[in-house]
């Protein structure tokens, strides 16, 4: 019994191969084919999308951003991969009909179409919102850091600034020194060649400190706390593996089949304050009305609390409870004229962190009571001439409760009379919270390699990271659809 053998490769054949019996009707490559093709490129936003009237001929935006979902969808992001695999891959081969753009090419579609890509991602998401691939019920916000095209050594902080010209100034010192002695020790006048090799390196370190110094006098003058010269977007962050320069990549993900709902790249450093835009934005894309949001313990923030709150959604925050008062339908604050010591009370005005008292005094944030997390506001002077008793505290005329990295942090832009609104922490909603939004970050990361950036820039790197959970959820929807069902649906 002899092995099986191949056909001979010098076999002419009458009746050539067709190229698309090589790819089955279960193939993902039909899947990108079909919705590519139904998008309107130029309403997207891409550039060149009409082809010129006169020139070399290009190649069509729906060619190259195939190329790209395909290789996203498979571990493949290089631009020069993507060219090989476009003269050797069957399924590129087939996706592409025999096209084979150069590497430049290929590159240049991705750097000079981000807002596109973007679009692209979002038209995806409404096309699975309308298939019912959404619950729309629960939305879990999270984020993840992705490494930046920008190493350590050229990101500078504040204090690494400081540490840096110190050290060169006393290298300086060294070698001033070490200069010194050798004078003293040579009669003649004439230099030698290590005194001029050591001045030569005395005038470079000069050079290298006045850099130091302007980056230095930048931080003063801006808001910002750091510098990233390779890529000026990105920041210094901590990460599982200590501290690297990354983005900060936010996700709603909705938790009927973990597909993702809205993302955002960000250079902020924390995760507070940023649960309330991703929430609305995750609204806005579904049209879905009152949803409960949940995120870690990182998004505990009693203004972003407050935001969602006042969206209509039911905020979820691991190890966060709060109380909040928000305007009722009925009269505004009673004016100190018609004070009644049974109704009235103090107005808070967030733009200055003060309360006005019913008899017209401006009280003070003066302490923090850790143990009810409540931040107490007064006015000794005149407290102690007041006839009337607003509160039944021998010391403090107002409180409000406010998490500790809250104190003195506005939350509350509304007058009185208000309605109070607790917020208490459901467990078993935290719970799903891991399996919900860490599902996405996991499977983008190892299964698609999508672990650092290759662009740089932050507009850029929402273009990158938009191919990147586009790949993802086109994956998901064609596990839970199939094949098939997905491109009738596309054809619809």
């Amino acid at each position: 019994m002899e092995f099986i053998i191949g056909e001979d490769r010098e076999q002419n054949s009458l009746l050539p191969d067709c190229l698309d019996d090589y790819i089955d009707e279960e193939n993902t490559a039909r899947v990108i084919d079909a919705y590519v093709e139904s998008l309107n490129m130029s309403q997207l936003g891409f550039e060149k999308s009409v082809p010129n009237e006169t020139g070399r001929p290009m190649y069509a935006p729906k060619d190259l951003l195939k190329l790209y979902i395909y290789g996203y969808m498979n571990r493949v992001r290089s631009s020069r991969n993507l060219e090989r695999e476009s003269h050797r891959n069957l399924e590129v081969i087939w996706l592409l009909r025999k096209l084979t753009p150069d590497h430049k090419t290929i590159a240049r579609f991705r750097q000079q179409n981000p807002k596109a890509l973007k679009n692209v991602f979002r038209d995806f998401v409404r096309l699975c919102s309308g298939l019912g691939l959404y619950g729309k019920e629960l939305i879990a916000v999270d984020g993840s850091k992705f490494k930046a095209w920008n190493t350590k050594d050229r990101n500078f902080t504040k204090g690494k600034i400081t540490d840096r010209i110190h050290r060169i100034d006393k290298k300086i010192e060294q070698y001033m020194t070490e200069l010194d002695e050798q004078d003293k020790a040579e009669s003649n006048d004439t230099e030698s060649p290590h005194a001029v090799k050591v001045q030569e390196i005395i005038r470079q370190l000069a050079e290298r400190k006045k850099r130091l110094q302007s980056f230095s006098e930048d931080l003063k003058k801006g808001e910002e706390t750091q510098i990233s010269l390779t890529d000026p977007d990105s920041r210094l962050m901590k990460t599982k593996n200590g501290l690297d320069v990354c983005f900060n990549v936010q996700t709603a993900v909705d938790s009927k089949n973990k597909m993702i709902v809205e993302f955002d790249v960000s250079n902020q450093v924390q995760d507070k304050n940023m649960m309330a835009p991703m929430a609305r934005k995750a609204a806005e894309i579904l049209e879905a009305g009152p949803m409960t949001i949940v995120a870690d313990n990182g998004y505990d923030s009693v203004s972003d609390v407050a935001q969602v709150l006042k969206a209509g959604h039911t905020p979820v925050v691991a190890g966060g409870a709060y109380e909040f008062c928000f305007p009722t339908e009925e009269k505004q604050a009673e004016t100190i004229d018609d004070y009644n010591p049974e109704i009235a009370r103090s107005v808070f005005f967030p733009e200055h962190n003060v309360f006005i008292c019913p008899m017209g005094k401006i009280l003070h944030p003066s302490a923090y009571c850790r143990s009810k997390h409540v931040a107490r506001y007064m006015n000794t002077a005149a407290c102690k001439t007041c006839l009337h008793k607003c509160t039944s505290s021998r010391y403090y005329a107002a409180e409000r409760l406010i998490k500790p990295s809250e104190f003195s942090r506005q939350y509350d832009d509304c007058p009185l009379p208000l309605r109070k609104v607790h917020v208490k922490q459901d467990k078993k909603i935290v719970r799903l919270r891991k399996c919900i939004v860490e599902h996405p970050f996991g499977s983008v990361k190892r299964n698609l390699g999508v672990s650092y950036l290759l662009l740089r820039g932050k507009q850029k790197a929402e273009g990158e990271i938009s191919l990147a959970f586009l790949a993802y959820n086109l994956k998901r929807a064609i596990h839970i659809l199939g094949t098939k069902e997905l491109i009738q649906a596309l054809g619809a």
